[in-house]
């Protein structure tokens, strides 16, 4: 955070007394006795806030809040003002100026002042850099981000894409498989051709059956006509298979034989038909687990997984939060008919959206600025036309319990006991515990098979559920 600050006082013992209490909480400070001489300096320098006294000879604090915000938009001004003078605090707020303190000056309470006037302007820096960002073309298609996880991700796809390999798009709810899939498809050699999209999720066997492959007249009671199958319909093209993890067990070995052979039977039918089509397909499941449980096929889970794609979680990336907000925020003006009134998001309203966890991902972030820019009472989205959720949401704090100091134990030990109590939290779920705790699935296993090898079985944490690695790890 840089804090440059500019002083303005004509009595230059208030300066000297100012200067040396901030110099010791790590402000730069620079200072003024007349209000021309900090305007002519103004010019000339950038501050990250303005410090003024209210009354001074030659021209007011609050005239000079408003030369300031004329001069310096997004200079941050505070005020110092007497008990006795609070109106002209209020006419000075009214100026343009940040906030006001009281004199006597509490050091302290300046000082915090000065750090919220500063944070403030950095988020009407960021959200005004990334309106310009956002203006210019998107930088992979429909995706927005600009964060590492995202560049890596761009990597991936941008390699894979001018292949005819089978990707597995793996990522939560929310979070833009199908966009993953579509950038997938423009970049092939498929471009050309047709993007089929199906969703496996709470579908029929019977049904899903007759789209994938289609069907012949008479096959069933509704078939009056022949028709031909998705698997077909996408010839030269992407069929997108979503949410392959809910697909029916019983229409997966007849999936699987299908891209083996690259032929599809209709039902009904007794030839088979010829298909060229590449194969996407996602999931929020871990489908090495959904294999373990016997939910999905393991050979099916090969046959789709030669390239596995991961889509991060918007709390992954949360430098994107305002990017991606204030790019819904254009999409969504002509949607609600209000023309171009909304214009902006102002510094507050960004702190709480960058603040926020976003369980629901970038489709839940999509939803929140979609409802605010509805609901907006003026130019900017303010704290208030957000979500109760979000206006009052406050970040976890993860604890461990205290260590008495005669009972030290290793970290390596402080690590096992969170760990299980992460684990014990989430109900013995390990994709759960593994992304509350930020590591790699396969990471938290081998971590609960040491544990579980250096721990007798018996030996146990009192009153947990996971009471030894041994059974954390066989959960």
């Amino acid at each position: 955070m840089d804090r440059r600050v500019l002083i303005i006082d004509d009595d230059e013992s208030m300066l000297e007394l100012l200067r040396a209490e901030l110099a010791e909480r790590q402000y730069d400070v620079r200072t003024q006795t007349s209000p021309e001489g900090a305007l002519r300096l103004l010019a000339e320098t950038d501050f990250s806030a303005v410090l003024s006294d209210i009354r001074m000879q030659g021209m007011s604090g609050v005239d000079l809040c408003r030369e300031v915000v004329a001069l310096r938009e997004d200079t941050p001004f505070v005020v110092m003002t007497a008990f006795s003078s609070t109106e002209a605090a209020v006419a000075a707020i009214r100026a343009g100026a940040y906030d006001f303190v009281s004199k006597p000056i509490d050091a302290d309470e300046l000082a915090l002042t000065l750090e919220r006037a500063i944070r403030h302007r950095e988020l009407r820096q960021e959200v005004r850099r990334l309106r310009n960002v956002v203006g210019a073309q998107p930088p992979f298609g429909d995706m927005i981000g600009r964060s590492a996880p995202m560049v890596r991700m761009y990597d991936v796809v941008s390699r894979v894409a001018a292949t005819d390999a089978t990707v597995l798009v793996s990522g939560e709810s929310g979070t833009g498989k199908e966009l993953v899939a579509k950038a997938l498809h423009a970049r092939s050699g498929r471009a050309s051709g047709p993007f089929v999209a199906i969703s496996c999720a709470a579908m029929p066997a019977s049904l899903l059956e007759s789209e994938l492959f289609g069907h012949e007249k008479g096959a069933f009671t509704d078939a009056r006509t022949a028709r031909a199958g998705l698997l077909a319909s996408a010839a030269g093209g992407t069929l997108f298979l979503d949410e392959i993890g809910e697909m029916p067990m019983e229409i997966q070995p007849k999936l699987l034989r299908a891209l083996q052979e690259r032929k599809a039977r209709p039902v009904g039918g007794n030839t088979e038909v010829h298909f060229d089509v590449r194969i996407v397909a996602a999931t929020n499941r871990d489908l090495e687990e959904e294999v373990e449980k016997r939910h999905f096929r393991e050979d099916l889970y090969y046959r789709i997984n030669v390239v596995h794609v991961r889509v991060p979680a918007l709390r992954e990336r949360e430098e994107d939060v305002l990017l991606l907000a204030q790019s819904f925020l254009q999409a969504c003006q002509a949607g609600t008919g209000r023309g171009e009134r909304v214009v902006g998001i102002t510094s507050a309203a960004a702190e709480r959206l960058s603040a926020y966890s976003w369980p629901g991902n970038v489709r839940e972030l999509h939803n929140c600025i979609e409802r605010a820019v509805a609901l907006a009472q003026f130019d900017h989205l303010h704290v208030d036309d957000l979500p109760e959720r979000i206006r009052h949401y406050k970040a976890p704090r993860p604890g461990i319990e205290a260590v008495d100091p005669t009972t030290m134990v290793p970290l390596e030990e402080v690590e096992r006991r969170y760990v299980l109590q992460v684990l014990e939290a989430m109900g013995g779920n390990k994709v759960s515990a593994a992304r509350a705790l930020g590591v790699d699935r396969r990471t938290l296993y081998r971590k609960l098979e040491r544990w579980a090898r250096a721990v007798p079985r018996g030996d146990s944490e009192a009153g947990g559920r996971h009471d030894s690695p041994r059974d954390a790890a066989a959960c």
